[in-house]
């Protein structure tokens, strides 16, 4: 890989089509080095490796490197942001009909789905944030950042007021969020022996069977 420079002119002002190329490249890059990291993270875990063997593994500088990732653990929590950005989309593209509850469940399926078979990237990086002690606090940040992304589509299922200020839509992102994270918990302990769909029912089944949740 070329260790290419993306920064700026330092002067003027570059043409639209100019920066929209600049933004493409660099989004490309930053896809290609995150792709190369958690390869590295697979074979020698999160903690064992190195800025400097990222960089030198995706024919980058440590500089360079740092023009993309502040941090080794920006590249994994960059991801999580992806994914719930995912799960939004999918939530939005839900049958109109399908109550809140339901519909929540069935975006988690981005994330649940590819446990069917073979692991797939989400999986991969449960296992890594497992493993990855420190970056579980952080982790936790972001997933509740979810709530934002997912509140304003089933506050418009429920036909609520204005979403920022609509609990009942706060509230059951934020507990979806939560049963997603219990399924994630018992399927890392569990070894990964019970599929992630399966877990999934179960952890928003109990909210289900337990409250009288608009699902």
């Amino acid at each position: 890989m070329a260790d290419l420079d993306t920064t700026a002119p330092a002067s003027g002002t570059a043409p639209s089509g100019r920066s929209s190329l600049r933004e493409r490249t660099r989004a490309a890059m930053r896809a290609e080095v995150s792709d190369v990291a958690f390869r590295l993270f697979a074979e020698r875990g999160f903690d064992n490796t190195t800025v400097e063997q990222i960089a030198a593994a995706a024919g980058l500088s440590r500089t360079t490197f740092f023009r993309y990732f502040g941090t080794k653990e920006e590249l994994v929590l960059g991801r999580v942001s992806e994914f719930g950005r995912q799960v939004a989309d999918a939530l939005a593209a839900r049958p109109a009909e399908e109550r809140p509850w339901d519909a929540l469940r069935r975006a988690f399926d981005v994330i649940a789905e590819p446990q069917t078979g073979e692991p797939g990237p989400p999986m991969d990086m449960i296992r890594l944030l497992s493993d990855a002690c420190a970056l579980m606090t952080r982790h936790w940040e972001k997933t509740q950042g979810w709530q934002s992304m997912l509140a304003p589509e089933i506050s418009r299922r429920l036909g609520g007021p204005d979403p920022a200020i609509d609990m009942r839509a706060n509230a059951l992102a934020a507990a979806a969020i939560s049963c997603l994270d219990a399924a994630t918990d018992a399927w890392t302990a569990g070894g990964g022996a019970t599929s992630m769909p399966d877990l999934v029912d179960q952890a928003m089944g109990i909210l289900r069977e337990s409250d009288d949740v608009p699902g």
